[in-house]
């Protein structure tokens, strides 16, 4: 999963219209993040982009492939592609396809705070809670 910087530099310079975006290492490659979410991974100097039920067939119909990887000698696909050829020499070609990615992702962070809405409480507001219930106990009598 290894890349080259230059690749990495470029990568972000494809990516640089869909606004800010970083890669940070993750397991001998990078994860590209925007807007707080994974979209997209670079692994072995190729950037795959993440996909939904949604935005799949989009990037089917196109011909991209699937991002793979071999797990204790088994392979496992996942729902990464990666874009067209035409869209890694030019940054406008390459936006529609890391729009899609980023809102697959966006979806996806969405989905997963509303299946478990106690925990989109922030510690400030735990702590808050914590802090009016020790207040609350200290007019009781024994």
């Amino acid at each position: 999963m290894a890349n080259s910087p230059d690749f990495v530099t470029h990568a972000l310079d494809l990516l640089s219209l869909l606004g800010p975006v970083q890669a940070r290492r993750m397991f001998g490659g990078h994860g590209l993040y925007g807007r707080g979410v994974m979209f997209g991974l670079l692994d072995d100097d190729e950037l795959f982009l993440k996909t939904d039920e949604l935005s799949r067939p989009r990037f089917e119909e196109a011909g991209c492939r699937r991002w793979a990887y071999v797990s204790r000698g088994e392979r496992m696909e996942t729902g990464y592609f990666r874009p067209p050829d035409d869209a890694h020499e030019d940054p406008e070609a390459m936006l529609p396809w890391a729009q899609l990615a980023l809102e697959a992702a966006l979806r996806k962070a969405a989905a997963k705070a509303a299946a478990r809405p106690g925990r989109k409480r922030g510690a400030g507001a735990r702590a808050k809670k914590k802090g009016e219930a020790r207040r609350a106990g200290r007019g009781k009598t024994r």
